[in-house]
């Protein structure tokens, strides 16, 4: 019990912290308004071009467009979430304090990154897709338990997402700079995940590669869950088995990059 109230806290620390910037995230809001209204604008374009593209009509792209305005800054999918904090404690050598912690430097980032994610959803993603089923017709389903399942799915995203993020923030501990891993980040993030275009649409082998990939687990398993687009159990697996291989990943690294660290003398 007393870690998991540690943990609990940790989460709780992360939700306020971000909490705190009222007109970052009142900025934050009106961007992904506006930037939901442009790529809501051009995927009307383009579904009137190719109707049922990705196997999607146009009000299920119009759902798609304004789902993924609502869990950009959830899912860091452009990076910037607690990774981005660890990266500069690994560069400065701060990440020494973190090991002396009586606590696993893993699940502490990790509870970190959920208090992040949850404010990010509420104080950040509502908004902007409440203002898209007001303005724009949306495939949303009147059906309860889809919803619970659709947050089922959107926080075994937040897993993948994290785990993605921690494997790219342990890399600096043998690079020894974190710029070139964040944009890393930032491209693989947005290109993967679907941010651009539903990877659905993505043609041939190429497209079976991209939705085979742990980024898919992201913004595309949710969004189909919450349209009815697949059956929830294997959304369900398809995200839990990539979260599971990416935080065992990232724990077999940690254990690298900590022998790395006393190596170092640090």
């Amino acid at each position: 019990m007393g870690a998991a109230r540690l943990y609990a806290a940790v989460v709780a620390g992360g939700f306020r912290r971000y909490a705190t910037y009222r007109a970052a995230t009142a900025a934050g809001v009106f961007t992904n308004t506006v930037f939901g209204v442009i790529i809501v604008s051009t995927y009307l374009a383009l579904w009137d071009e190719k109707p049922h593209l990705g196997g999607y009509d146009q009000t299920q792209a119009v759902t798609y467009a304004w789902l993924g305005q609502a869990l950009y800054s959830t899912l860091a999918i452009q990076g910037g979430g607690a990774e981005k904090d660890l990266m500069a404690r690994i560069r400065t050598g701060e990440i020494a304090i973190d090991l002396y912690r009586p606590a696993d430097l893993q699940l502490w980032w990790l509870a970190s990154d959920l208090g992040r994610s949850l404010f990010q959803i509420l104080g950040r993603g509502v908004i902007p897709f409440v203002f898209g089923a007001l303005v724009f017709d949306m495939a949303l389903p009147a059906d309860l338990t889809v919803w619970a399942a659709f947050l089922v799915s959107l926080l075994l995203a937040m897993l993948v997402s994290f785990g993605i993020r921690y494997l790219a923030a342990l890399c600096v501990f043998w690079l020894m700079d974190d710029r070139g891993v964040s944009q890393a980040v930032m491209v693989t993030g947005v290109f993967f995940s679907g941010m651009l275009l539903p990877l659905n649409a993505f043609p041939g082998g190429f497209g079976e590669v991209v939705r085979a990939l742990p980024w898919a687990a992201q913004l595309q398993m949710p969004a189909d869950v919450l349209m009815g687009e697949t059956g929830v159990l294997s959304a369900y697996a398809f995200q839990l088995a990539w979260a599971v291989a990416l935080l065992a990943a990232g724990r077999a690294l940690q254990r690298a990059a900590t022998r790395r660290v006393v190596v170092q003398g640090g």
